[in-house]
């Protein structure tokens, strides 16, 4: 089914007003009972699934080729070495066979919308690049899993990268690997080991040092340890034996090496400065970046647009020879992530994750028309909420009294009963999005992963009087009359419960579910203060533990379980979202996270593949009857692609390993000569020296 058939399909099943939910439940509303089962989804994309070799190989090629115009304005102006000498005696090749549309052409521009805003390039010490794909785009990885939605579950491991190889010790616990050779950032330098070292153990090992997505050593294994053995090949050792799991982890974005010759001249180890010197040394204006990415930034004006244009020194090429990308320039006009649902739906962006389901219905009635200039496709309920507690007991964020007074309710497993049980999963969906799209979702595992099993998913169903009748079992009561619960007496002098809700002000979903439960526990008696921050502070504060709860979309380990295995739960001091270790390093263990714990432990130890399915039956049990998180609602996302871009895999997931501007391989994408309109605002030009303004030309 075409995507333009399936969007027209789901508007008529929207349109019959057929019933989207039956709720089947013998259990009275206070027992705890398995989720109901969703309500069937039209429109979703089938995936076409290969072996995972068919998607890439190392290899050298007989010839190279690069767009004409860097070879007549750099190669033979002697300003760039030609591109044979810019690449790898075996670069990466993408195998025609897995590109939908097969080889590309060169030229064209892909135009995105993004609600973020860049802090800065330094990713690998936190700070944002505005997210929408700028970081996929700029930054590579050590392997690569987005892509892995087309492979069988059981060819399933990462994708070499940056690492062109890996090799197992006989006993499993070391793990030597092989960095591509001949690689070069796009400012010429060589890619080596140093890199690798450099982000491990000045940015990932380094305790001053918070990498954006909060990786640490536990995310690779408490007792792991890296060396480098000479310049291209570097030495893992790993308490564990065969821990195949960390590979996943070395992916996007976790291990994603920045350019350290650049980057340690601001580095407090290797220069006189700061930690915040170092971590907000490289801010955007700070243009021509070094990346091994596909592009590289060259033009960047605040509240307005980020440009990147095509790394001459890339190291990927198609299987004729030429040099990717095929497209030479990329866009971030910056708006809002609505916004950028609008202008992709109208033509005037190229890319979009639909994501948000207040969108749902607009773009699918727009993608049905015949004239639209996009196409949709619907992926698997692979987008989940959970409002997550912290659970933290120990001094996590150091907390004041009444903090560390939620936390110790936080803790409680009656109360997270309750507040469960206070929740309307179905009015909270529907004040999204009305049809067959939002699920009720109890939290723990997605629907959409392969690793899901309904039997071992539970829930309270919504039950306000009974969530009443726990909350004063626990001397919870409105004593004063104005209906928000008191604290028991000899606690905070018996005020009224105020818990504070952070959550992010960049989607309109986050916030309308943040509105949605307040407004809902205010009927328990519950005053819950909404926190709305723009996204960058909230990642501050939710990876500094200034939380009590928060709204957060799901991870990639939620929706794949390989990926990011560790951070289901607290495996070590820093791998959960929301309990981490105090000040002292230890961490305060509740009874089911010590058994949530052990069952991921175990996950990653084993690589027996019903094992490891009956062990995550296990981790959703445990998780969701003892209300690990208080799951919200869960919903699938779309891809919408302008018509004039070619390769572009049908089924690709807007999350799931990664995000789908990962998933899609933009590098492979292209537009056909006949359709390549004049949005290039800097034709036949390159990045130039770091730090220089704006890019360069022939």
């Amino acid at each position: 089914m075409t995507s333009h058939l399936a969007a027209r399909h789901l508007t008529s099943f929207l349109a019959a007003g057929i019933s989207t939910l039956a709720l089947v439940s013998g259990a009275m509303a206070s027992e705890m009972t398995i989720v109901p089962q969703q309500p069937d989804f039209p429109a979703q994309s089938k995936i076409t699934y290969v072996p995972r070799d068919a998607i890439e190989e190392f290899r050298s090629l007989p010839s190279y080729s690069e767009p004409e115009w860097v070879t007549e304005n750099f190669v033979d102006a002697g300003t760039l070495p030609p591109v044979e000498e810019r690449l790898p005696a075996e670069p990466l090749v993408f195998k025609t066979g897995n590109m939908p549309d097969g080889i590309g052409v060169y030229g064209g521009t892909l135009r995105h919308v993004i609600g973020g805003r860049p802090e800065g390039w330094n990713y690998q010490a936190g700070q944002s690049t505005g997210w929408g794909g700028i970081d996929i785009g700029m930054f590579e990885c050590l392997t690569r899993t987005a892509p892995l939605y087309q492979v069988e579950a059981s060819d399933m491991e990462p994708l070499p990268n940056l690492a062109k190889s890996w090799d197992w010790s006989e006993d499993g616990h070391t793990l030597t690997m092989h960095l591509i050779e001949g690689a070069k950032w796009s400012d010429g330098v060589p890619f080596t080991s140093e890199d690798v070292i450099f982000m491990w153990e000045d940015n990932i090992v380094d305790p001053n040092v918070t990498p954006l997505n909060g990786a640490s050593r536990e995310t690779f294994g408490s007792d792991t340890t890296l060396k480098a053995l000479d310049d291209y090949t570097v030495e893992w050792t790993f308490a564990e034996a065969f821990p195949r799991q960390y590979l996943f982890n070395m992916a996007y974005g976790n291990f994603c090496p920045g350019p350290a010759h650049i980057m340690k001249t601001k580095h407090p180890r290797y220069a006189d400065t700061t930690y915040d010197e170092y971590r907000n040394g490289f801010p955007p204006e700070m243009l021509n970046w070094p990346v091994m990415g596909a592009w590289a930034p060259v033009e960047y004006r605040p509240d307005d647009i980020v440009v990147l244009r095509r790394n001459p020194y890339y190291w990927k090429v198609d299987e004729e020879g030429h040099q990717l990308p095929y497209i030479d320039e990329l866009q971030y006009k910056l708006s809002t992530w609505a916004d950028r649902d609008i202008q992709t739906i109208a033509g005037s962006a190229d890319l979009s994750n639909l994501e948000q389901p207040e969108n749902f219905v607009v773009a699918l009635r727009r993608a049905a028309e015949e004239e639209a200039p996009a196409r949709l496709a619907f992926g698997p309920r692979l987008i989940g909420y959970n409002m997550r507690m912290n659970l933290s007991g120990n001094g996590w964020g150091e907390p004041d009294e009444r903090a560390q007074a939620v936390r110790e309710l936080n803790r409680n497993s009656e109360f997270r009963k309750a507040v469960t049980m206070a929740i309307d999963r179905q009015a909270l969906g529907d004040s999204l999005v009305r049809g067959p799209f939002t699920a009720i979702y109890p939290g723990g595992l997605n629907s959409g992963t392969s690793f899901y099993d309904r039997d071992s998913t539970y829930y309270y169903p919504y039950d306000p009087e009974g969530a009443q009748e726990i909350l004063a079992s626990l001397g919870l009561e409105d004593t004063d009359g104005n209906g928000i619960v008191n604290w028991p007496a000899g606690t905070l002098n018996g005020d009224d419960v105020n818990i504070v809700l952070l959550v992010s002000s960049a989607y309109n979903t986050d916030v309308n579910l943040a509105e949605g439960v307040i407004g809902q526990l205010q009927q328990v008696g519950l005053r819950v203060v909404q926190n709305a921050i723009e996204n960058n502070q909230y990642e501050s504060m939710r990876y500094g533990g200034d939380f009590d709860w928060m709204i957060l979309r799901n991870s990639p380990a939620l929706a794949s379980v390989v990926q990011g295995t560790t951070s289901l739960a607290p495996v070590g001091p820093r791998t959960s979202h929301n309990h981490r270790a105090g000040p002292d390093g230890t961490l305060d263990l509740l009874p089911h996270e010590e058994q949530l714990v052990d069952i991921v432990n175990q996950f990653i130890a084993t690589s027996d593949d019903e094992e490891r399915t009956e062990l995550m039956k296990q981790y959703q049990k445990v998780a969701t009857q003892n209300v690990d998180t208080v799951g919200l609602t869960e919903f699938p996302g779309a891809l919408i692609v302008n018509k004039r871009l070619d390769n572009v895999a049908s089924g690709a997931p807007i999350f799931m390993f990664n995000w789908a501007e990962d998933a899609i391989i933009r590098e492979r994408m292209f537009v056909p000569t006949d359709e390549q309109q004049d949005y290039q605002l800097f034709p036949q030009t390159l990045p130039g020296k770091p730090g220089a303004d704006g890019p360069v030309s022939g």
